[in-house]
């Protein structure tokens, strides 16, 4: 804190008319020795819309962060340290210790504050009323021996996240939400493999910085996030990264995924809402919720995960009476398709989420979601599609097409009685599997709701307005 101490001496001289010293001059022309050794910074929105800035610095302290002026120290969220291996989704022999050589600092925004910077960097800060959300999920480069599957990391064509990042960053966004998936480089690139050459692997820094903070680095700086979480962030695979650098709440011991015993916390958390704002009489949020763990099976009565998905659901239902128009987002599709085509087989098409599904008909019957909830977001199938449902369902968008491997699209027009949930009747639907990203724009008199791919080209429009949502796929 001298150093702090210091430009604040140097400031109220000024001010005040009195002789500064060359120190303070000095001083004052010398950069942040600090913001040469941050390695990410942004701002991430928590319960109730909380700003919260962030900072991964190699420093042995925290930088500061300046609001409006003011400056502060930033707190220590998580320390430099090499956590000892646990289970995991891969054997011992194709995993190693999670290393973090780097300390993560937060610090919460004040309401109101006009201008902030960590260290000289400049932060994007959250408007009072978001009008432009881009959206998208399932961004890494995937590595997985034991799918055999290793995406070309080293070819921005083929594995497309950071171009995809530099065009939405094109259309300044007041917000962006991530859907989940940041991380899959689970495993080594194999010997001889020049796709992937050189990638870091594992669970550590150095792997997250590859895989997600380094492609997203103009977004980050462009609009505050909102960060929900996916299957590759539970508690066996990268759960450990996701408490330390992206979770908006306090991490805790014990509900930090680095020991298998303290898992049943790790792997789920509360859900929240992030106001976007009033427009003419509409209040409306974002509702957040953790589906990391969720199985894509019935669970039983008597499993632990369904009591904590009950009691969460009855919080969601709650939530949504603060605002008269609700976006539910969580990883996992209630509502979408996934198919899946093996050689010499038919194509199988596989529904919504079914464990989510018996949850959420005891509490809310066939519609499934409380009625103030309008539209869904999820990500976990590598394609974006939209539905629409004549049945009253809210509709469904699956934005997973982010750059990580992609899944093969579904053939349109769908047959008339394929459906993602049994009493729900498909009014439209439409999917593509090329990388891109969503757009939500609030205007007076809905939401329109546009899906892009990465060069910037429409793929699908929608309108959602009066309770109703309209769609049109684009002719390729």
């Amino acid at each position: 804190m001298i150093n702090n101490t210091a430009h604040r001496l140097c400031g109220f001289a000024a001010m005040a008319g009195m002789l500064v010293l060359a120190g303070c001059s000095n001083m004052a022309m010398q950069p942040d020795q600090s913001a040469a050794k941050i390695q990410t910074s942004w701002v991430v929105l928590g319960e109730q819309g909380q700003a919260i800035a962030r900072a991964v610095t190699t420093d042995t302290v925290c930088p500061v962060l300046t609001q409006d002026g003011v400056a502060q120290t930033m707190s220590l969220r998580a320390p430099a340290e090499t956590i000892a291996l646990r289970k995991t989704g891969s054997t011992p022999e194709q995993s190693k210790p999670s290393a973090f050589p780097v300390l993560t600092c937060e610090a919460p925004i004040k309401p109101d504050t006009k201008a902030a910077n960590i260290a000289g960097r400049i932060l994007a800060l959250p408007k009072n009323v978001a009008q432009k959300i881009i959206v998208f999920g399932d961004t890494g480069c995937r590595l997985k021996t034991n799918d055999d599957y290793f995406q070309s990391c080293n070819d921005s064509e083929k594995w497309a996240f950071r171009q995809m990042v530099e065009m939405a960053a094109t259309f300044k966004p007041d917000l962006v939400v991530h859907v989940g998936d940041y991380h899959y480089r689970e495993n080594a690139c194999p010997e001889g493999n020049k796709e992937c050459a050189g990638s870091p692997w594992g669970y550590g820094w150095d792997t997250w910085q590859a895989d997600f903070f380094n492609p997203a680095a103009t977004l980050l700086k462009s609009a505050p996030w909102v960060m929900v979480r996916g299957n590759h962030e539970s508690c066996t695979r990268a759960g450990q990264g996701w408490w330390r650098l992206l979770d908006p709440r306090p991490l805790q011991k014990g509900r930090d995924c680095n020991l298998e015993q303290d898992d049943l916390r790790g792997d789920y958390s509360e859900p929240y809402a992030v106001p976007l704002g009033k427009m003419g009489s509409e209040q409306a949020q974002l509702i957040i919720f953790d589906s990391a763990k969720v199985p894509n099976k019935v669970l039983a009565k008597t499993d632990a995960a369904y009591a904590i998905y009950m009691d969460q659901f009855k919080t969601v239902n709650r939530m949504t009476e603060a605002a008269d128009f609700n976006l539910f987002l969580d990883h996992h599709p209630v509502l979408g398709f996934a198919a899946e085509l093996k050689k010499g087989e038919k194509m199988k098409i596989w529904p919504g989420n079914l464990a989510l599904q018996d949850v959420m008909q005891s509490l809310n019957g066939t519609r499934l979601f409380p009625a103030k909830v309008q539209a869904t977001l999820a990500g976990h199938v590598h394609i974006f599609e939209a539905l629409t449902f004549s049945s009253g369902q809210p509709t469904q968008f699956v934005t997973g097409n982010g750059g990580s491997s992609l899944d093969i699209p579904l053939p349109t027009p769908i047959a008339a009685d394929l459906t993602p949930y049994t009493g729900a009747r498909v009014d439209h639907f439409s999917n593509s599997n090329s990388v891109g990203f969503t757009t939500l724009e609030r205007e007076a008199n809905g939401w329109k709701v546009q899906a892009w791919d990465k060069n910037g080209k429409l793929i699908t429009k929608c309108m959602m307005q009066n309770q109703k949502t309209d769609c049109k796929a684009m002719t390729p």
